[in-house]
Order: C-alpha cells, then structure tokens, then sequence
C-alpha cells in the first residue's frame, strides 16, 4: 500500500510539472502588452478616406460669381408691433459681359440673399466688350439724382470704380474701365445708374458705320 500511494503521489507531480512548463511556453510564445491582431475577414478595408468604396460627389463649377452689395434691415409697425425684416442687395456675373442684380427682401438674411439671386438671375443683360476687355465709348447712366460716367480705359489700367460700380464692372467681366459718380450715392441707386448706362452702350460696329470708317 504505501509502494502505491508514493507512486500516486510521483505521477501527480509529473503531471504537475508538465503542466506548468506548458504554462511557461504559452507565455513565452505570447509576450504581454502586445494587442491581438485582427483578422481581416470579409474583405473590409481598414481607415482611408472613403468608407464603403464610395466616392464623394464631385462638386459642380459654379455658374456665375456672386457678390452681396448691402444689407439692410427695414422695420414696419403694426397692430401688434414692429416686424423686422432684411432687404438684400446682389450683384451675380457670368463673366464676358453678362451681368444681373436683384433686390428682395425676406425674414432673415440667408433668405433675402437666395431671393435676391433669383430675381437677379431674370434680370441679365449682356455688353459687347471690346479689345482689352473695356466698353466701346464713354457714356453716363442716370438713375433719380444719381450719374455714373463710365470711360473706357486701356489695357492694363484695372477697374478704378467703388462700391456698387466696381461689383458690377468686375463680375460683367470689364477688366479696364474709368468711373465717377456723381448726386446721390446709396447703392440701390448707383447700381442702377450703372447698369443703365451699360446699357445703353452701343456697339463697336454700330459706331464704326457712324464715324464712316467701317
């Protein structure tokens, strides 16, 4: 009996044994602090700019400039008080001479600027520029107490004009130009002074047959 139990007793620490070198193994085979990899399965992709394989849409140029020339804010008393709202001023350009302007108002500011976008779209007209990039002749455009004198001016020169002249010069495309205005200066009255000398410029042939040399 005691020949069995000490054999008992050296096979189960045998076997105890065993099993902590296996233990050591393990933990030699898998140092700590190193984080489990992960499998790639399924084929998904890891980071980069798009997920899904999806592309972002690209955006579309643009179709005109657009530029707001004023902002103001208008109020009218009722019953129940004063109502605030927000008049916009824009002036949009499709370049080579095609201008438009619109005025509109709305509750909030965003809302003015997109009205006034519309109208101004229905409200375009295009000049004839001439060689480096200015109007056919000198012209002034009157609108109320408001004159604007438009002067073309060679190449080189740039756009010498201010405030509401200089946005619609510039987004019709009119590289060179002179300007000066004169009477009332708000912008609204301006911008229409300016545009209605451009247009009613004339063209460069139109002004070859006057002069006889076409």
């Amino acid at each position: 009996m005691d020949k069995e139990k000490k054999n008992l007793v050296e096979d189960t620490e045998e076997v105890e044994t065993e099993e902590v070198e296996t233990e050591e193994k393990d933990t030699e085979q898998t140092p700590q602090g190193d984080a489990p990899r992960r499998s790639n399965r399924g084929g998904r992709r890891e980071g980069g700019p798009h997920r899904g394989g999806r592309r972002a849409p690209a955006r579309r140029p643009k179709e005109f400039e657009e530029r707001v020339v004023a902002i103001n804010r208008v109020s009218k008393t009722t019953k129940g008080g004063r109502r605030l709202r927000f008049t916009a001023l824009v002036v949009i350009g499709y370049g080579k001479g095609k201008y438009g302007y619109g005025n509109a108002k709305a509750a909030e500011v965003p809302d003015a600027i997109r009205k006034a976008i519309e109208v101004a779209k229905k409200n375009t007209f295009t000049v004839e520029l001439v060689k480096g990039d200015t109007i056919a002749h000198e012209i002034v455009g009157r609108f109320g107490a408001t004159r604007v004198f438009l002067k073309p001016a060679p190449e080189g020169t740039g756009v010498i004009a201010g405030g509401s002249v200089r946005a619609i010069l510039e987004l019709a495309g009119i590289r060179n130009v002179y300007s000066k205005v004169y009477g009332s200066r708000t912008a609204l009255n301006v911008l229409k002074a300016t545009d209605n000398g451009l247009r009613g410029l004339k063209r460069a042939s139109d002004i070859k047959r006057l002069r006889g040399t076409l």
